[in-house]
């Protein structure tokens, strides 16, 4: 999870996408060569269409606000791309550290701008939040839909344990409807198991037993 950036200088092959991230999840191995591939960018944009949010759903000039700005963050300012989305507002938990980000957001031709965690969003209320940070981190941000102070008209939080977190929770308290982590797990696995075996996944089985190993780890 931690290397998603440093495995980069070791590939002799990195998937376009996952270039322009900076960030590669998946490594498959042909012929002796290591391709890198990023598969967090499909699985996010699947987990949000499950749950409503497609790139014809969102208004024009959708807003768009991201917690954090760490390699997921890079993942999100792809699949906001890919929704249509130019422009995000990043909520950096340590701005100074966001060179990464931006450089990826160049690369990715989206607009960022970047605002202190602590900070409140600008108005109008993102169409979609995307929290990238542990579940303890985005509390604020739960206190604030728990106050109807910040009301997006949706979420996807990447954390899929302990589910649900304190913001989905929260979300859902104030009618939001929210994208689970688990669903972006499931989806971007799925992708995974299609580049290693050149099959197509069982999503089914597989989204079942995800759900029960997370209802076992409580």
């Amino acid at each position: 999870m931690p290397l998603k950036r440093a495995v980069l200088p070791l590939l002799d092959h990195t998937e376009p996408l996952a270039a322009e991230v900076g960030a590669a999840n998946t490594v498959v191995f042909t012929a002796g060569r290591r391709h890198g591939h990023n598969t967090d960018v499909a699985g996010a944009i699947a987990a949000l269409a499950e749950h409503g949010v497609t790139a014809a759903s969102l208004p024009s000039g959708a807003a768009v606000l991201i917690l954090g700005a760490g390699a997921t963050a890079c993942s999100a300012l792809a699949a906001a791309r890919e929704l249509g989305i130019a422009q995000v507002t990043v909520a950096a938990r340590d701005p100074a550290r966001a060179g990464a980000l931006l450089a990826a957001a160049d690369r990715l031709g989206v607009k960022v701008t970047l605002i202190p965690f602590a900070d409140d969003p600008p108005a109008p209320a993102p169409d979609l939040l995307i929290s990238t940070v542990p579940a303890g981190a985005a509390d604020i941000y739960a206190q604030r839909l728990a106050a109807r102070t910040l009301l997006p008209r949706s979420v996807l939080d990447v954390v899929y344990h302990p589910w649900p977190t304190p913001l989905a929770t929260a979300a859902r308290r104030a009618g939001v409807p929210v994208a689970p982590g688990y669903a972006l797990l499931l989806h971007q696995a799925a992708i995974q198991v299609e580049l290693m075996t050149g099959r197509s996944a069982p999503l089914s089985a597989m989204r079942t037993a995800l759900l029960a190993g997370l209802e076992e780890r409580g």
